[in-house]
């Protein structure tokens, strides 16, 4: 995985050491965060919706209804900024000026490409699913041809992309570290919990495997 170049948008400024541009520190968080914000101009005003996103190779995808407003704008070429934050850790300093979070963070600059083709955007759907559920899309119903043409989906280049990640202890002021104040970091993960069947599953299907060893750690290329 190679450097990008970071561009008057991508590049950190406020504490720009935790600024990183390498594919190998940005991908991850993509491929691990399950929600991106997306941030677009409608209607004279700013607009930020959360949807569910998936990359392919250097390329960040997210899909909707083609009624939608989000992807009616998107699909016209306007830029958008989508953005990713994963919170790894409350962090307690002995001052409250210098509380913090321990996170892991990705901005995205541009404007999308619409998938035309039903045969890519089926293709593209199949990612979609397979980047959430590893081994899903061979178990369940395929997308109809109506369910793929009522469907935009848009890929974003990931070439003006940045990520921002806080890792580590509290950082106070030299003179406060004598205070009688616990400081520290309380550590947060998401948690994992047993699969609830739908009540109406029947009894002779049982729990697949890829559902029982699911994580939101998953090594992508």
């Amino acid at each position: 995985m190679t450097t990008s170049i970071p561009t008057s948008r991508t590049k950190v400024k406020r504490v720009p050491q935790r600024g990183l541009y390498e594919k190998k520190d940005i991908y991850p968080i993509l491929d691990e965060a399950l929600v991106c914000q997306v941030g677009f101009l409608w209607d004279g005003y700013v607009t930020v919706i959360p949807t569910i996103h998936w990359r392919i190779g250097d390329h960040l995808y997210i899909h909707g209804s083609t009624a939608s407003r989000m992807m009616e704008v998107l699909a016209s070429g306007k830029e958008a900024c989508i953005t990713v934050t994963l919170v790894d850790g409350l962090v307690l300093a002995r001052s409250v000026f210098h509380h913090s979070m321990n996170y892991r963070s990705v901005v995205v600059f541009g404007s999308g490409k619409v998938i035309e083709s039903p045969e890519e955007k089926e293709k593209a759907m199949e990612e979609f699913v397979e980047r959430i559920i590893p081994g899903r899309w061979s178990e369940a119903r395929l997308p109809k041809p109506q369910e793929i043409k009522a469907t935009t989906i848009i890929a974003f280049d990931l070439k003006e992309a940045s990520a921002k990640i806080r890792t580590g202890d509290p950082v106070d002021d030299e003179e406060d570290y004598d205070l009688p104040v616990w400081a520290g970091v309380i550590p947060l993960q998401t948690e994992v919990k047993a699969p609830i069947a739908d009540p109406r599953l029947s009894s002779k299907i049982s729990l697949p495997e890829y559902v029982k060893t699911w994580s939101p750690r998953r090594e992508r290329l």
